[in-house]
């Protein structure tokens, strides 16, 4: 089973992508968890653009495609989800690359629900 692990926060000391290495660890054999680190690559989103002649989406849409589900955790800033995980999401909510896949959402703050909340509302798109 391959887990795409999604942190949505660039900080190198980042509590979301730590708990994300930490599962990665600690995953039972069979399960392969990848944490994805090409948040910062992703340009803009803007509908214009081809997102195949973009290598950066090609490979993040590549990644959702081949994993059997996704595990993202994101900060929350300003009682909502980080800009960067927003623009990630808009680059695939056309694409289906999350159509029928499971998802988990965890956040490293128990005061983070704006975010979960915000991120449930993107995903059911």
């Amino acid at each position: 089973m391959k887990i795409l692990a999604i942190s949505g926060s660039l900080r190198a000391g980042s509590s979301n992508t730590a708990l994300l290495h930490a599962m990665a660890a600690l995953a039972p054999a069979g399960v392969e968890v990848s944490v994805y680190g090409g948040l910062a690559d992703l340009p803009h989103f803007n509908p214009d653009l081809d997102p195949e002649s973009i290598p950066a989406v090609a490979d993040f849409r590549a990644l959702l495609a081949a994993a059997d589900g996704v595990l993202i955790s994101s900060p929350e800033y300003a009682h909502g989800v980080a800009g960067v995980m927003k623009n990630a999401l808009d680059w695939v909510v056309a694409t289906g690359e999350f159509v029928d896949k499971p998802v988990a959402l965890i956040n490293a703050s128990p005061r983070a629900h704006h975010a979960q909340e915000a991120l449930t509302e993107t995903l059911v798109v």
